[in-house]
């Protein structure tokens, strides 16, 4: 007699590109299906089938992702200039992963899986470092472009009513060059601080934020400010627990980590040194 299925729920799933979708599709008809009975909401981030659809195929997942709370995504290409003439598409399309995030809210843990009989390319960290990303805005939300000229850059604000206006030089071009314009929210960050502080408490870890706010005083010095105000409401459970909250630049704090055992959460500002410190953890634990 056939073992009963498991009753399950709703599960937002995401079909990537390439060989992930062979293996997705392996994994969900050997390993899920035959045990557990799914209300599955298909969607296609094949790179063919978002620019079909003019990528709201992705908007349209994640906005499913926050209906149902749980998600499969499997790997998706974000096509660079090869891609585009490979594949034929209108234009490069932004990460899929970068949309899903900025609909969702952005914050990311990455634990790393440790396996005594996979070596460590860094064979002291015998506890994990978990990776906190906040994958919202930054560069994923940026606005680049080529500055075809001499000129002068300018950054402006101006507050909804119409009463305040910012306005700031940022560089006099005496020839062409790129620029890069980028922007968080403190919802956001918010948003960010809290996942990390619940998150540490849950896993009885210490959590270290990094920034150079010794460069970007204003932009990292917010993430700096938010997080330090919102520990106020964490300190006691923190102590409480035997753990801590310490804010390191990020110079001091990849010093830190790899000369520890590991066993602490790990939030960093802005995306670029998020992805250059994970993958280097990914390397470290063996990945």
């Amino acid at each position: 007699m056939a073992a009963q299925k498991i009753q399950g729920g709703d599960i937002v799933e995401m079909q990537g590109d390439e060989m992930t979708r062979i293996i997705w599709d392996l994994i969900k008809e050997k390993l899920i299906l035959p045990y557990v009975d799914l209300n599955l909401h298909f969607f296609d981030l094949g790179v063919e089938h978002r620019d079909a659809t003019d990528d709201q195929v992705t908007i349209d997942a994640a906005n499913a992702t926050l209906k149902y709370n749980v998600a499969v995504k499997c790997a998706t290409i974000t096509p660079d200039e090869a891609r585009v003439e490979e594949f034929k598409l209108k234009k490069m399309w932004k990460s899929p992963n970068g949309t899903i995030r900025n609909i969702l809210g952005g914050t990311v843990f990455r634990e790393p899986i440790i396996v005594k009989n996979v070596p460590r390319l860094v064979n002291t960290w015998s506890k994990p470092i978990i990776i906190g990303r906040h994958a919202h805005a930054d560069q994923y939300k940026a606005t680049d472009f080529v500055v075809p000229s001499a000129g002068k850059l300018e950054i402006k604000f101006v507050s909804a009513d119409g009463t305040q206006t910012i306005q700031e030089t940022v560089f006099d071009f005496k020839g062409p060059g790129v620029s890069l314009s980028m922007y968080n929210t403190d919802d956001s960050i918010r948003d960010f601080a809290h996942a990390s502080f619940k998150y540490a408490l849950q896993r009885k870890f210490p959590l270290y934020l990094s920034t150079k706010n010794t460069i970007l005083k204003k932009y990292d010095g917010r993430f700096k400010d938010i997080f330090a105000e919102i520990y106020v409401e964490y300190e006691a459970e923190f102590k409480a627990a035997g753990i801590w909250y310490e804010h390191r630049l990020i110079d001091d704090m990849v010093a830190q980590a790899m000369k520890s055992d590991g066993g602490f959460v790990w939030r960093k500002a802005r995306t670029t040194t998020e992805m250059f410190n994970l993958t280097l953890l990914q390397q470290g634990y063996g990945s």
